[in-house]
């Protein structure tokens, strides 16, 4: 008579094998080149035999290919499941929880926005009563890119061409007794923001209120959205900036961007 078979000697049996099938990637992932049995029974501390065997089964599902008898790289397969990965990662997801830590540590509204043509649109909010201030745009609306800190951003990356060309098409119509409307003006203000890896709002699309803006970047290094934080004007501190950038570099790492300064 078989014996019963114990389902918890199974479980462990399949998370073992799980975790040999890692390592086996993980030392594939290392190398650039075809890597050989025995290098990867070497890196890995796996038996050649075991290896050969969950290769094998790894070259039928294409997650590994083998390029020659013997050697083994990386397969086809891992592109198109990390492509499906990217393609459901969305900045708004990843910055929804980043944004409403960086609410409750300052009190003060925060918004992700991101750049449509000559404007910003915002796409999400974190904001509560007690933060003192009116909400005049809500989730949809939209600004000038001049007028505000995560406009500066995107138009700080710009070249300069591209920059006068949107100063010619828009007018640079300002709203406040503060805006820029000026273009050797906001050359030298997107100078500023260039150097100091972060952009500011003075009063200059709503009278009372100031911002701080950080970028958020994918995973290829492209900024995508604005993280911006936006208070009263003689309430906002300086102390904030470290946050926004810090809170902004969480929802890039969070997309996959990888920061040379890391």
């Amino acid at each position: 008579m078989p014996r019963p078979r114990n389902p918890d000697s199974a479980g462990k049996t399949a998370i073992q094998v799980i975790d040999r099938l890692v390592s086996l990637l993980d030392a594939l992932a290392e190398q650039s080149d075809p890597v050989s049995l025995k290098d990867l029974s070497v890196r890995t501390g796996l038996h050649p035999s075991t290896a050969h065997r969950i290769l094998n089964d790894l070259v039928a599902s294409r997650l590994v290919d083998r390029s020659e008898p013997g050697s083994y790289q990386l397969g086809i397969r891992l592109l198109e499941l990390g492509n499906l990965v990217k393609s459901r990662l969305n900045v708004r997801d990843a910055a929804q929880s980043p944004m409403r830590e960086l609410h409750r540590a300052t009190g003060q509204p925060v918004n992700l926005s991101i750049r449509q043509g000559d404007e910003i649109v915002y796409v999400e909010r974190a904001v509560s009563e007690r933060s003192g201030m009116q909400v005049v745009r809500a989730v949809g609306g939209r600004a000038p890119l001049h007028l505000t800190s995560v406009g500066k951003l995107f138009l700080a990356l710009d070249e300069p061409k591209n920059v006068r060309a949107y100063a010619a098409r828009t007018g640079l119509v300002g709203h406040t007794k503060n805006s820029i409307t000026e273009p050797a003006r906001l050359e030298r203000e997107l100078a500023l923001v260039r150097a100091r890896g972060y952009a500011r709002d003075n009063e200059e699309l709503e009278l009372g209120v100031r911002c701080i803006a950080a970028g958020v970047r994918d995973d290829t290094g492209r900024l995508v959205a604005g993280l911006s934080i936006s208070a009263p004007a003689d309430f906002l501190q300086d102390d904030w900036i470290d946050q926004v950038c810090r809170t902004a570099a969480l929802i890039s790492s969070a997309l996959g961007y990888e920061s040379r300064d890391g």
